[in-house]
């Protein structure tokens, strides 16, 4: 059973000269609003955003649903408009170690490429393995084996590989992520950018965005105060994560791709919580919090952009949509 992949939420604009104008859909990881698929798919309806990252669906990872599931997901989301813009893996996160058995992330990334396959989407988040007690020298040597090998793989499959800064031994350095990409070297490997991700861990997100940018290719959205246990997840906005700031620079920048929303306002899998489907959940809340920190902190200065269905897009030159 296969499914076509669902139209881009915003089309691809192109400039005069005949090249690609940048783009920037809004989207968000489903699960953060509501466990079941509707209710995942009418978070976004309430925010006119048609980009879905897909993570679990009634509390099962994507990577656990069955062949005809997934298949039967796939038609749903066609039918609503939607795309998946990336699947959740659980390749080297918080819950796994460098130490653990390889295998078990092998038959994970193989069971989400043919998952990836029916849903029409190419790219696989990823992470780089919290320790077990060995030297920093042999840590970095075996994550970079092991994601040497996933990459490769995933190549084969024409998957791309999204790191990203979270746990894991590349995830709170901007130097160990360009270590990563540039000792991998591979077109198949890519960082994921977590603006929120360096409240709870330590660092400042913004300034890691800065030396990191030329290898990012999808971004979480999400805003914090406090650190460490004591974070405390808020509206994208009224945080301590720099957040206009980073998404300021990426809009200067001209990058293209997609922001997902990732509020943890409900949903934090590292601690075991999942939202309800209930407007407790707090992502419809965080997505409109996210448009209006745009309209008010990100398009006044961005020469060019301007705001389209289900995002924004770069309007100088642009001769037409396709």
């Amino acid at each position: 059973m296969t499914a076509a992949p669902a139209p881009r939420a915003t089309g691809t604009a192109v400039t005069t000269s005949g090249e690609a104008a940048p783009t920037i859909s809004f989207g968000g990881i489903g699960d953060e609003a509501a466990p079941d698929l509707p209710g995942q798919l009418d978070a976004l309806d309430e925010l006119g955003w048609r980009d879905l990252e897909l993570r679990t669906v009634d509390g099962s990872w994507i990577a656990e649903l069955p062949l005809d599931r997934v298949g039967r997901i796939a038609e749903t989301l066609a039918s609503r408009g939607v795309r998946v813009t990336c699947l959740a893996s659980r390749i080297g996160n918080w819950d796994s170690r460098i130490t653990a058995d390889f295998d078990r992330d092998l038959t994970e990334l193989a069971a989400l490429a043919a998952r990836a396959a029916l849903l029409g989407t190419d790219r696989i988040r990823v992470m780089s393995y919290p320790n077990a007690g060995l030297s920093e020298a042999d840590w970095r040597r075996r994550v970079l084996e092991r994601l040497a090998r996933l990459a490769e793989l995933a190549g084969q499959d024409g998957l791309t590989l999204l790191h990203e800064n979270c746990s894991g031994w590349a995830g709170t350095a901007a130097e160990r992520q360009l270590d990563l990409v540039t000792t991998v070297d591979s077109p198949a490997l890519r960082l994921l950018f977590d603006a929120g991700n360096g409240v709870p861990h330590g660092y400042d997100g913004y300034l890691m965005l800065r030396q990191i940018a030329d290898h990012v290719a999808h971004v979480h959205i999400k805003d914090a105060v406090g650190d460490g246990d004591r974070t405390e997840y808020v509206l994208p906005g009224d945080g301590a994560a720099r957040l206009a700031e980073s998404l300021r620079f990426l809009v200067d920048r001209g990058w293209s791709g997609g922001w997902s929303l990732e509020p943890h306002l409900a949903t934090r899998p590292h601690q075991g919580l999942a939202a309800d489907g209930t407007a407790a959940s707090g992502f419809v809340a965080a997505g409109r919090a996210l448009s209006a920190l745009v309209e008010r902190e990100i398009l006044p200065s961005a020469a060019g952009w301007r705001p389209a269905p289900g995002g924004l897009e770069h309007a100088a030159g642009v001769s037409r949509a396709r």
